[in-house]
């Protein structure tokens, strides 16, 4: 398991005739390998976790509390760029993904709320973390492609791979199904809720979503994102929405009344494709590695067309998104 990399295993040492190695600094290892710094993070959350847990209660607590329950204890500890990616029911326990810039690693929660580490095993270092292994370099062809962006609304680099993903998707127009996937809402409420306001809008007005979703880029996710507030969230989206002719009673509607489905649903796709990670890009089902410019989700589009469309020739910006990384 992953979170082994990350702790010390009780072993048989002392029964051993201790192996003189040579001596490397701490400094040494850092220079060479950076990546360490993220594992010691891991390790100090670790024993913070076994030495802070307190008794819970006997009853089982859901996994939205379970997710706020981490996020708000990882706030307190000030970790930062820390984040909840999944949490899972595996039956007699939670398995808490938990990621610190690109790396990720399970912490096990027992059903009542309180953390426990799994056994202490080897601490094994990477230069680098290791790759999705479902990514593919191309999709198969088809005559109307689809391409879907998988992200949460606030997280900052899919966030960044959306603006560039509208843009090709307005350049296409009906001649590919474009799709932004609002797949799971890890910084809590008011993402939760900007998840399900672009899934309905996509659901009832797609004509409009594109430049709804521009705008939320350059308007709704700079001041809401700094502040974290529902309010903050539904008042500039009600704007933005009105600005652009989106019927926003509608769509609110939609929110009370559909959202936690059409959500569920994304979070399937999610699962079903192997998405682990904002942003992912796929088209016809295949898990695509490209840059995050709208001149690579272009032509990675326009080699899955059975007829390769005028549309193609068009140039667009190759510039990449500012941040990099995956939440």
């Amino acid at each position: 398991m992953f979170i082994n990399k990350f702790l010390f295993k009780k072993t048989m040492a002392s029964k051993k005739k201790s192996v003189k190695k040579k001596k490397v600094s701490l400094s040494e290892k850092l220079k060479t390998n950076p990546w360490i710094l993220s594992t010691f993070v891991f390790a100090i959350l670790a024993v913070i976790f076994i030495v802070l847990s307190v008794v819970a209660p006997t009853t089982t607590i859901s996994e939205q509390e379970v997710h706020q329950k981490v996020i708000d204890y990882l706030n307190a500890l000030g970790v930062d760029g820390a984040n909840v990616d999944e949490v899972n029911d595996m039956g007699s326990f939670y398995e808490v993904i938990v990621s610190v810039g690109e790396n990720q690693g399970p912490i096990y929660l027992t059903k009542d709320g309180a953390f426990r580490v799994q056994p202490l095993g080897p601490l094994e270092i990477e230069d680098t973390p290791t790759p999705q292994t479902n990514t593919n370099t191309q999709a198969t062809k088809s005559d109307v492609p689809e391409a879907e962006l998988f992200i949460w609304s606030y997280c900052p680099y899919g966030v960044t791979a959306l603006a560039p993903f509208a843009e090709v998707a307005k350049l296409f127009g009906d001649k590919v199904d474009f799709k932004t996937v609002l797949y799971y809402d890890g910084h809590g409420p008011f993402e939760t809720q900007q998840n399900k306001i672009q899934e309905c809008i996509q659901k009832y007005d797609k004509e409009n979503y594109w430049d709804y979703a521009l705008g939320f880029v350059e308007t709704i996710y700079p001041e809401c994102g700094s502040s974290r507030e529902v309010e903050c969230d539904l008042t500039k989206s009600t704007e933005l929405m009105d600005s652009l002719g989106i019927d926003s009673t509608a769509i609110l509607s939609c929110v009370e009344s559909e959202g936690t489905g059409l959500i569920a649903t994304a979070s399937a796709r999610a699962r079903e494709l192997g998405v682990t990670g904002s942003p992912s890009f796929v088209v016809n089902d295949a898990l695509l590695n490209v840059g995050r410019d709208a001149e690579s989700y272009k032509g990675a589009t326009c080699q899955s067309f059975n007829e390769v469309p005028e549309e193609c020739g068009t140039t667009l910006s190759g510039n990449s998104a500012a941040a990099t990384g995956a939440c």
